[in-house]
């Protein structure tokens, strides 16, 4: 679980809810009409925008707003550079069984193309292809959010012109103007608030992870084809900690 998001959520929602019971009721600030108006505005805009894989393959990436699941760049050094020992005291063949031991996909499969015997050139062509599809996956999904987070306020201002054309056209009645004002004023707030504590929010989230994602699987087929070309395990080392920040590497020291 990623604590930043959980505070964010926690420090935003918390502040603003705070702000609206001061001096009153959250009981005015909800109205069932403003968030049918956002919430089916903002839901049916996207699924116009984009085809339904697109829709039900971004749930599965906007678990990585909540969920970091990627692995250390310190550990991914170690690995490597110990895979590489091995290579070089038992050949490549013995690396089937280090293979086994990896959990992340991407880093396993990298170990075993090279374990097969696969050209060097070959190699990096397949791990950065399947690289650049995880990146667009990724990619879609951060788009995604950010349109939410474009949609949500403009159908709150959609709420504020229904808002008002009821209050116009029921001006004689002096009851009807304060429910039909609420709806005008409500539904905007109801679009700016999700749209900016949680769509455009979440894409930046998951544009950070995915560029720390990337950066760790190019150090990942980096290290790879060094190993796969004999390089000495120090070497190894030294040029993956090209990798990371200077702040890091002394901590690794």
């Amino acid at each position: 679980m990623d604590i930043s998001t959980i505070l964010g959520i926690v420090i935003g929602f918390g502040l603003v809810i705070s702000a609206m019971s001061v001096g009153g009721g959250l009981g005015w600030f909800i109205n069932l009409p403003s968030a049918m108006i956002v919430l089916g505005g903002t839901v049916g805009a996207t699924l116009i925008n984009y085809p339904m894989s697109d829709i039900i393959g971004v749930v599965k990436v906007a678990k990585n707003v909540f969920f970091q699941k990627e692995m250390k760049t310190e550990k991914v050094i170690k690995m490597l550079v110990d895979i590489s020992k091995v290579s070089r005291r038992d050949g490549i063949l013995a690396l089937e069984d280090k293979a086994k031991d990896i959990k992340d996909p991407f880093f396993a499969k990298g170990i075993m193309l090279m374990v097969d015997g696969i050209e060097p050139a070959s190699l990096s062509r397949i791990l950065n292809t399947e690289l650049d599809f995880i990146s667009e996956r990724h990619r879609l999904g951060a788009e995604i959010f950010t349109t939410m987070g474009s949609f949500a306020p403009a159908m709150g201002m959609v709420g504020t012109l229904i808002g008002l054309i009821k209050m116009l056209v029921q001006m004689d009645d002096p009851s009807s103007i304060g429910p039909a004002m609420a709806i005008a004023l409500i539904t905007t707030f109801y679009g700016v608030v999700l749209a900016n504590l949680i769509f455009l929010p979440a894409a930046g989230k998951l544009k950070t992870r995915s560029a720390s994602e990337v950066l760790l699987k190019q150090l990942i087929i980096s290290g790879i084809l060094s190993v796969q070309s004999g390089d000495n395990p120090r070497l190894l080392e030294e040029k993956l900690h090209s990798f990371i920040s200077p702040g890091k590497r002394k901590a690794m020291k």
